[in-house]
C-alpha cells in the first residue's frame, strides 16, 4: 500500500488534534488516581474496609486492561475519532453514576464505566502521533502524552482533595462528568484520524473481525512483546499502587498531615513522572538507545522504593524528594512503547501497543486490592470518623509486596534487546 508522506514539521492543526486525545488520557489519569483522596470518604460512606476500597478503585483497571488487547486493532477498524468519542462519553456517564451512587454496587458500575471510557485515550494519542507527526518524534510524543496524564493526575490529588473538602466527593465527581461530556463533544467535532490526503495503514472497509483477531493472536504469540510488557508493568507499580491510592493515607499517618497537604506531597511522584516521561523519550531518541536508559532507571527506582519500605522516620523533605525520583525513574518505561514498535512488524503495531499498555495498567488492578487485603489482615479494629485506621508500620509491611514487584523490573530489563532506535523487526526464531 502506498502512503502519502507526512510533513516533516507538524503544524498547529496536528498539535490541536493530538492534544484532544492527550486530554482524554489526562482525564483518564485524573480518574485513575482520584480515589487516593477519597479513601476515608468511601470507607465511611459505604461502610467498607481497605480490601473493598482497593477493589472499588481497581474496578477502573479491570475493563481498561481487558480492552487494551483488542483496542489497537479496533482503532484500525473503526478509527480514532469514533472510538474516542464513544469512550469519553462512557467515562462521563460513569462519573455521573459514581458521584450519585447510593450503594456500593452502583459505585462498582460507575467506576467500571469510567474504566471502559478511559481505555482509549492513550492508544488513540499514540495512533494520532503516528499519523500526524514525523516518525522520529514518536518516542517524545509517547512521553509527552504521559506528561498530560501526570499533570491531570496531580489535579486528581491535592486540588481534588481541596475541592472535596469544600463541596464533597459526590459533587466533585459530578463536575468531572461535566468536563468529560464537554471533551467528548470537542473530540467529535475536531478530531480526524489522519491529515487530509494521507492513507492510514489499514483500509477500514476491508478489515474484518478475523483480521483483528489474527493481528491480536500474532502479537500475543511473541515472547519479546511479553518481556517488554512485563518491564513496563513492574516499573509502573509504584505509581499506580502508591501514588494512585495508598500513598496519601500512608503519608497522612506517617507525618500527621491533613488530606490536601498529604495529597500535594504524594503528587510529587506524578510530577516526577511528568518530568521523566518526555525527558526519557527525548534522551532515548537523542542517544539512540532503548535498553540502557530503561535498565539504569529500573535499578534506581528499586533502590528508592526500598528506602520508603525499610527506612521509617524519613524526614518529610527527603521523602518528598524520594517520591519525585520514584516517579521520574519509573517514567522511563515510556521508552518501552517505542521499543515494542521497533521489534515487531508494522502490521501489528496497534495490537502490540495495546498489549504493553494493558500490562502496564494491570499493575494497578493487581496491587491496589492486594495491598488493601494486607492492610485488612493487620487491622486492629481502630476506627477514625467511621473509617478504618491503619498505622504507618502496617502500610510499610504491606508495601513489601510493592517493593518485590518493583525489584523485578531491572532483572527483566537486562534481557531486553537494543534496537538503536531502528525498526529491526522480530528476532530470528521469535514467533
Amino acid at each position: 500500500m502506498q502512503f502519502a508522506a507526512k510533513s516533516r514539521h507538524a503544524g498547529a492543526k496536528a498539535w490541536f488534534v493530538w492534544s484532544l486525545s492527550a486530554g482524554a488520557f489526562g482525564y483518564a489519569f485524573f480518574q485513575r488516581v482520584a480515589p487516593s483522596v477519597m479513601v476515608s470518604d468511601l470507607m465511611s460512606e459505604f461502610s467498607i474496609g481497605a480490601a473493598v476500597t482497593g477493589h472499588l478503585s481497581a474496578l477502573y483497571f479491570y475493563p481498561y486492561v481487558a480492552l487494551q488487547f483488542p483496542l489497537g486493532a479496533m482503532l484500525d477498524r473503526f478509527g480514532v475519532r469514533a472510538l474516542l468519542t464513544l469512550a469519553v462519553g462512557l467515562a462521563a456517564a460513569g462519573s455521573f453514576l459514581f458521584g450519585s451512587a447510593q450503594s456500593i454496587e452502583q459505585a462498582y458500575v460507575g467506576r467500571s464505566l469510567i474504566g471502559c471510557g478511559s481505555a482509549v485515550g492513550f492508544l488513540a494519542s499514540l495512533r494520532l502521533a503516528a499519523n500526524w507527526f514525523p516518525t522520529h518524534r514518536f518516542a517524545f510524543l509517547a512521553g509527552l502524552v504521559m506528561l498530560f496524564g501526570m499533570i491531570s493526575g496531580v489535579g486528581g490529588q491535592a486540588p481534588l482533595a481541596t475541592l472535596i473538602n469544600h463541596i464533597g466527593w459526590r459533587d466533585a465527581m459530578l463536575a468531572a462528568g461535566v468536563f468529560a461530556a464537554t471533551l467528548c463533544l470537542l473530540i467529535a467535532v475536531f478530531v480526524r484520524d489522519a491529515p487530509a490526503g494521507m492513507k492510514t495503514p489499514i483500509i477500514k472497509g476491508r478489515q474484518n473481525w478475523n483480521s483483528i483477531l489474527s493481528a491480536l493472536k500474532d502479537a500475543l504469540s511473541r515472547r519479546e512483546v511479553w518481556l517488554i510488557a512485563l518491564v513496563a508493568t513492574t516499573m509502573t507499580g509504584p505509581l499506580l499502587a502508591f501514588g494512585g491510592l495508598w500513598g496519601v493515607p500512608y503519608v497522612m499517618g506517617e507525618y500527621q498531615l491533613q488530606r490536601p497537604e498529604a495529597a500535594l506531597y504524594v503528587s510529587m511522584m506524578l510530577i516526577g513522572w511528568a518530568a521523566g516521561a518526555p525527558t526519557a523519550g527525548w534522551l532515548s531518541d537523542r542517544i539512540r538507545r532503548r535498553k540502557s536508559p530503561i535498565v539504569y532507571a529500573a535499578f534506581a527506582q528499586t533502590g528508592l522504593m526500598a528506602a520508603i519500605v525499610f527506612v521509617p522516620g524519613i524526614p518529610l523533605g527527603l521523602m518528598i524528594a524520594i517520591m519525585f525520583l520514584v516517579g521520574m525513574t519509573g517514567a522511563s518505561m515510556a521508552i518501552t512503547f517505542a521499543l515494542a514498535r521497533e521489534v515487531n512488524d508494522p502490521a501489528i503495531h496497534g495490537s502490540v501497543s495495546g498489549i504493553v499498555n494493558a500490562m502496564t495498567v494491570a499493575s494497578g488492578a493487581i496491587l491496589q486490592p492486594i495491598i488493601g487485603l494486607l492492610l485488612d489482615w493487620q487491622w486492629d479494629g481502630t476506627l477514625v470518623n467511621g473509617a478504618r485506621f491503619y498505622a504507618p508500620e502496617q502500610f510499610r509491611l504491606a508495601f513489601v509486596l510493592l517493593l518485590a514487584w518493583t525489584a523485578a523490573a531491572p532483572l527483566l530489563a537486562l534481557r531486553l534487546r537494543e534496537t538503536h532506535c531502528i525498526d529491526v523487526g522480530p528476532k530470528a526464531g521469535t514467533p
